[in-house]
């Protein structure tokens, strides 16, 4: 079955348009794992725009004192910055990423190849036996990217599915997108890593992903999940994104 990490930089933004402490991160945190979700996915920005550094250290303690049982994923850009709050966080998978710390949000994934030794010093300093290593995956990367990204030695690659997301209403271009990811993830699985996937899945293109693209660890959904939630709820929103996952 494929998890559900749920991602609450939405929440934050959503908390951060006003000088108020609500909507809670924390106490949202607390009823998606309720509910159900495997663990909770937070990109804390250099501008703190969603996600502050003092919600990294309220969700971990939460999750260490009451969630044992769940992940916290850490997604950023591998600055210096970003490998110290890690190495002091110690959260149990964190995701690099090739963002811009300007970009509103990931878009594209790592130039594997290019950037192998880069990613591999990073990796070496962030590995820990308690710890998974995951970066972020053009969802056309196809063998050779992955096994670049295998030669640095992490543990998983996330397939980004904003293409897919944003092409799900054309049958012929998401077909063709669903094609990428489903290779990329047929020769990650092959190089001994795990995969992951996230941005713009949603209940409705989440069926026709799961389908095409079999094997997947774990999925990481904030904007679906939190746009959901606005109509039903953030606990029903994770049962019913639970449910798709299972199917």
């Amino acid at each position: 079955m494929t998890l559900l990490s749920a991602n609450l930089n939405a929440v934050a933004q959503l908390r951060n348009r006003r000088d108020l402490p609500w909507p809670s991160v924390t106490g949202i945190a607390r009823v998606v794992l309720d509910a159900g979700a495997s663990g909770i996915t937070i990109h804390p920005r250099p501008d703190e725009r969603h996600i502050r550094r003092s919600d990294v250290f309220e969700l971990s303690e939460l999750l260490r004192r009451d969630y044992p049982q769940a992940e916290f994923n850490i997604e950023g850009y591998p600055s210096e910055d970003f490998l110290e709050l890690i190495e002091t966080v110690n959260p149990k998978q964190v995701t690099l990423v090739p963002d811009d710390p300007a970009q509103a949000t990931s878009d594209h994934g790592w130039d594997f190849v290019g950037k192998g030794n880069f990613l591999r010093s990073v990796v070496q300093r962030l590995k820990r036996p308690e710890r998974r290593i995951s970066l972020f995956c053009d969802p056309d990367a196809g063998e050779e990217g992955v096994l670049a990204a295998k030669s640095t030695g992490a543990d998983r690659v996330e397939l980004f599915t904003g293409p897919y997301g944003a092409c799900y209403d054309n049958t012929v271009a998401a077909q063709a997108a669903l094609s990428d990811l489903a290779e990329t993830c047929r020769a990650a699985k092959a190089a001994g890593l795990g995969v992951n996937a996230g941005h713009d899945l949603t209940l409705d293109n989440l069926p026709a992903f799961q389908a095409a693209v079999p094997g997947v660890a774990e999925v990481s959904i904030g904007h679906g999940l939190t746009a959901d939630a606005l109509l039903m709820g953030f606990a029903e929103a994770t049962r019913r994104y639970i449910a798709v996952l299972k199917d």
